[in-house]
């Protein structure tokens, strides 16, 4: 799974991932992000789950490879973003909210200035396993000691269809953060549309981290 794979997708549409307004977990489960904080969104598309978290007063920091999405989010919110280089990537920038447009794995401290939160929902579930690994120790180099988090995962069959989103069981989740707090908080069935057209249960899970 290369860029190419996701550039293609957005390409023609094929986003079933995209829920087109704030998830149920983030909005449940918010408060335990804190107030006015800095969060770092990573693969974030074009989430509404971006301006979810600005109009709590929150600052969001997105990271999307793929430029076509950063563009249709400050279009479908009706803003015109500040667009400069920065660093290996583009900067989209409008109000609270920056998408940065590039590989997550080159992610710096510098890149993306202070971050105090982690808001998961479509990153880890996105990645196939050796790149899980990676990008979970790739996320402690960027969150600062006693940074809150939360993470959405999903869980399902996936000897009967492959992914992305791929399962990723409470298990590896934890392996993943090992050594960090992580706490279960709440689950209920998967909205995305692949698994019901295929007649398989998939079921979200939200865990609470602390950096």
């Amino acid at each position: 799974m290369d860029a190419t794979f996701w550039i293609d997708r957005w390409a023609v549409g094929k986003i079933a991932f995209h829920e087109g307004n704030a998830n149920t977990y983030l909005s449940r489960h918010v408060e335990r992000l804190g107030e006015a904080r800095r969060i770092l969104v990573p693969l974030c598309g074009k989430a509404e789950d971006l301006a979810y978290l600005a109009g709590r007063g929150h600052h969001v920091v997105g990271v999307e490879l793929v430029e076509d999405a950063a563009r249709a989010f400050f279009a479908e919110h009706g803003a015109t973003p500040d667009v400069r280089p920065r660093g290996a990537f583009t900067a989209y920038s409008a109000g609270t909210i920056t998408i940065l447009v590039g590989d997550m794995f080159a992610t710096t401290p510098e890149v993306l200035g202070p971050v105090d939160a982690l808001y998961d929902r479509a990153a880890l579930v996105a990645l196939p396993p050796d790149m899980r690994a990676r990008y979970a120790r790739h996320l402690r180099t960027l969150l600062p000691s006693g940074a809150p988090g939360l993470v959405v995962t999903l869980e399902y069959d996936q000897s009967r269809i492959d992914g992305p989103p791929f399962a990723v069981l409470e298990a590896e989740l934890r392996e993943h953060y090992r050594g960090l707090t992580v706490e279960f908080l709440s689950h209920g069935p998967s909205v995305v549309t692949k698994f019901r057209d295929a007649g398989i249960e998939g079921k979200d899970r939200c865990f609470f981290v602390r950096y």
